[in-house]
């Protein structure tokens, strides 16, 4: 992996970690006070400046309420894991939102095979 999709992968893992937090509805601050860090580390991680450990990622989980694998797959590129979130947002939704769903990826996917 090149230094440059590294850093858009912290990026986008600290998107993500930002949106948990404000979900939850905690600040920088509560998260900092929580795990024991400053709140400018936060900040860093967020900006996606500073690199998760694998405890911090967990520790992070376990704060939101949300799996381990969704702090790192919810911003990824691989078609696996955009699957997997797809898979988990169309689980809340009922048979016929997903059927539309379904209808508007196939018409994009029409769309861009032209």
């Amino acid at each position: 992996m090149s230094k440059t999709e590294q850093e858009t992968l912290a990026a986008r893992i600290g998107h993500t970690i930002a949106r948990r937090r404000a979900a939850a509805n905690l600040t920088q601050e509560d998260v900092a006070e929580k795990l024991g860090l400053g709140s400018e580390a936060v900040s860093r991680l967020e900006r996606g400046v500073a690199t998760l450990s694998v405890v911090r990622l967990f520790e992070l989980s376990e704060l939101f309420g949300c799996e381990t694998a969704d702090l790192l797959t919810e911003g990824s590129v691989r078609v696996d894991d955009q699957a997997r979130q797809i898979q988990q947002l169309l689980s809340g939704l009922s048979g016929d939102d997903r059927e539309l769903v379904l209808q508007l990826v196939k018409q994009v996917s029409e769309r861009l095979a032209r």
